[in-house]
């Protein structure tokens, strides 16, 4: 007996003594959720200033288009619901489809043609220039960039004003040049955001021409392509997401364009150049109309929502 209380004390203690089982590793979802979780922590603060700068007065402002709120009289005080009464007023509009035909005649003027257009020509001239050009250049287009809006917009206003320097150029021609701001109202504020706008473009492009491999354009030049057909089946292709990046970039911020419409025209003579931000500035503060400027603020929103889908899309694209 005692022999067998000493086996089932042995046994005991050998059950005890033995090791546990390990402890399953983390698997390699495990590990980069973990990675994910660690690296998204430093973003929070970010990303809860995004909610209250950004994400916030979006909703504010489309709440307030559903809304009857003034600036004066009692809606001031207390604006009301009105559901979608300010949209359907909206389109009854007249002025509503002129300000859309516009505002995609700016954009596509001023930014997909000229910015566009101009930055790259630029880039090439900056390229093979030297620096004469890099000085001319650098005064008249990085210059514009860098001013404030408001500065550049009455530079543009004294520009193509009637007795400014644009009709003194020519008149030195003997030609006697119109009213650009009353007779080419659009034309004259595509100009000049072209001009403002086009040194981004052209910084874009230097960067990315800088990165096309020299050895592929000698061997197109070996092959016997000059300079136009390089240009067009060479480099173009090299850096189409480059041209497609800054096409978006430049789309969305000529769609917000406001201070330079303004100040050179006002938006007319009569609505001219009523392009959709002048438009809602002008029923919401100088006709005190809040919510029905808000309803055409938010009709902006959704327009540049859809560049930037069909954007994103190319770039898509041209990834796969």
């Amino acid at each position: 007996m005692t022999s067998t209380i000493g086996a089932v004390a042995t046994e005991a203690a050998g059950r005890g003594s033995s090791p546990r089982p390990p402890r399953p590793e983390p698997t390699a979802r495990s590990r980069k959720t973990r990675r994910s979780v660690a690296r998204a922590v430093p973003l929070v603060p970010a990303i809860g200033l995004l909610l209250v700068f950004l994400v916030g007065p979006i909703l504010a402002s489309f709440y307030g288009s559903f809304t009857n709120s003034s600036l004066t009289g009692s809606a001031a005080a207390s604006s009301e619901w009105i559901g979608f009464k300010n949209y359907i007023d909206l389109f009854k509009s007249p002025d509503f489809p002129v300000a859309v035909v516009l505002t995609l005649v700016f954009v596509i003027g001023s930014a997909v043609i000229g910015q566009n257009v101009v930055g790259m020509i630029l880039a090439l001239l900056m390229r093979s220039g030297g620096r004469v050009i890099g000085a001319i250049v650098s005064t008249f287009v990085v210059g514009a960039w860098v001013l404030p809006e408001i500065v550049a917009a009455f530079a543009s206003y004294a520009f193509f004003s009637s007795k400014g320097t644009l009709n003194a150029i020519l008149a030195m021609f003997g030609i006697a040049g119109p009213s650009w701001l009353f007779a080419f109202p659009m034309l004259s504020v595509i100009l000049a955001n072209t001009w403002r706008g086009a040194a981004f473009s052209m910084l874009v492009y230097s960067a990315a021409l800088q990165e096309v491999p020299p050895e592929i354009t000698e061997a197109a030049e070996v092959d016997g392509a000059n300079g136009v057909k390089r240009f067009f089946l060479v480099t173009l292709p090299m850096i189409r997401r480059s041209i497609s990046t800054n096409m978006m970039l430049i789309t969305l911020q000529t769609l917000s364009v406001f201070t330079l419409i303004y100040v050179m025209t006002g938006g007319g003579p009569g609505n001219k150049s009523m392009t959709l931000p002048v438009l809602a500035y002008q029923e919401a503060f100088k006709f005190s109309e809040l919510g029905y400027g808000t309803a055409i603020a938010t009709i902006l929103l959704l327009v540049g929502a859809i560049f930037a889908i069909v954007y994103v899309r190319a770039l898509r694209s041209e990834e796969d």
